[in-house]
């Protein structure tokens, strides 16, 4: 499949017109506008039978592989972590003892040890993942797509009434450096952004299902009022502008309107032992969302583990001076292990683990020699301010992820790290490699998909990387 690599300028120009036009209070025919004016310069992939999705769990400020999914014991008192090993399903698997959960059903998950980079601050580190841009410093936006604006702008169906592409917690920024976006694709191409803790009793998504059916009587004479203001510009139209304005309208009115969306985003559907397996927490309830939303039809899901379960700087950037590194990951451990593990079986048990894979990780590991440094604040892993902790720094020489579902092989170990966790020994796997194995998965040729830059250059998603062969869906 050859992607086409230029978009129109009376495309540029129609969307300008769309935005003028408004739709009073109605944001959301924006968006889709948007959205479709770039789909629609590229072919939807072929050969694909059963959508295929991918759900991305990201642990913003990078996870620790020495004290999660690739534990050292033999390493030195000064890089190996107070918590031992434990045996798992997986023959010569071992996890942290921290994480029992996972230790039971790694037969249903594979783990890659050897993800190595270049990015060592939390921008770079992520641009590098998510995008696969190669610079080592850190920028405040992004220069490049991320991977899951380039599979929406290329796989959106306009015909659905849900959004392709939704972010739970949504992985924007860190600190002032936004680490993900559509760049040169255009804000349509964006998530749809599901922001706040859908574990409380008022937790409510906006602009999501008119419960008030007065609301949706005034939307409809609205709507009607404005189509009959527009019927003379209908008949002046010499391109369908206005008929595909009808189309935006009509999908974002249907967002608002269809109980098939109002249903995918109700965590209150849910039994309630299912929402207590997951975890009545921020991060089980998060997990839960994109569970339900993978199977209303919605294809690339990121939720985002962070926040107060962190511990007192709400990310996974455990140096000294945020926290103290064991202490707030024996704190996070047990929502993080139950919100995974939830999902996970869930995929498996609901049928969905042929066309949905499930990946879990963050930006880098830490670094396997511990610092000590004074903490600058008390709280939640954080001794008092001025006490001296252990702490893991920047590691991008290193990282472990999750893979489950997608129809691949589980129950495997992807590379090898040294006997410290410094860097891989084996299968070493850099980023655009990673980027190659989410677009196989979703049916995209990555080796010959080029998209137009903000000069219009052709930019190929992929750089010299190739899918990760072990992690390839089965026949």
């Amino acid at each position: 499949m050859k992607q086409k690599s230029s978009l129109k300028q009376a495309e540029t120009g129609s969307r300008r017109e769309f935005l003028k036009l408004g739709l009073g209070g109605l944001s959301l025919p924006a968006l889709y506008q948007l959205q479709a004016a770039q789909a629609a310069n590229a072919e939807a992939p072929a050969g694909n039978k059963e959508r295929t999705a991918i759900i991305l769990v990201w642990c913003r400020g990078g996870v620790s592989h020495l004290d999660t999914f690739d534990p050292k014991p033999e390493a030195p008192s000064d890089y190996r972590g107070p918590y031992s090993p434990i045996a798992t399903k997986t023959e010569g698997l071992y996890l942290s003892e921290l994480l029992p959960r996972c230790a039971q059903i790694s037969d249903k998950f594979t783990v890659l040890r050897s993800i190595t980079h270049t990015g060592g601050g939390h921008p770079a580190g992520s641009l590098q993942v998510l995008g696969g841009d190669p610079d080592r410093v850190d920028k405040r936006k992004p220069k490049l797509p991320d991977w899951m604006s380039v599979a929406n702008f290329l796989r959106r169906d306009p015909n659905k009434v849900l959004p392709n592409y939704v972010g739970v917690n949504a992985i924007t920024n860190y600190d002032s450096f936004q680490i993900a976006g559509p760049t040169y694709l255009g804000p349509g191409a964006g998530p749809f952004q599901i922001q706040g803790d859908p574990s409380k009793p008022d937790f409510k998504v906006p602009n999501i299902g008119l419960s008030d059916a007065r609301q949706s009587e005034r939307l409809a004479k609205r709507i009607s009022l404005r189509q009959q203001f527009d019927q003379l510009r209908r008949d002046l139209d010499l391109e369908g502008a206005m008929q595909a304005m009808d189309q935006f309208e009509a999908q974002a009115t249907n967002l608002l309107t269809s109980k098939q969306a109002a249903e995918a985003f109700d965590l209150t559907q849910e039994p309630q032992h299912i929402r207590d397996r997951y975890g009545m927490h921020q991060w089980g309830q998060q997990c839960l969302m994109a569970r339900r939303l993978v199977e209303a039809g919605v294809e690339i899901i990121t939720t985002e583990l962070s926040g107060p379960l962190c511990g007192r700087v709400s990310n996974w950037d455990d140096h000294a001076v945020n926290h103290h590194v064991f202490d707030a990951i024996k704190y996070r451990a047990p929502f993080f292990d139950q919100a995974v593990t939830a999902l996970i079986e869930d995929i498996y048990a609901r049928g969905l683990d042929k066309r949905v894979l499930v990946i879990v990780g963050g930006e880098f590991g830490r670094t396997p020699r511990i610092s000590y440094s004074k903490s600058t604040g008390g709280g939640i892993g954080s001794g008092s301010a001025g006490t001296t902790q252990p702490g893991r720094d920047h590691w991008p020489n290193a990282n472990s992820m999750l893979f489950a579902g997608g129809n691949i092989q589980t129950g495997q170990i992807i590379g090898a790290t040294d006997a410290k966790g410094e860097g891989p020994i084996a299968r070493a796997v850099r980023p655009h490699d990673f980027l190659a194995t989410i677009y196989s998965h979703l049916g995209i040729d990555y080796a010959n998909t080029f998209l137009p830059d903000f000069s219009g250059r052709p930019t190929p998603i992929v750089m010299h990387g190739q899918a990760i062969p072990e992690l390839a869906g089965r026949a």
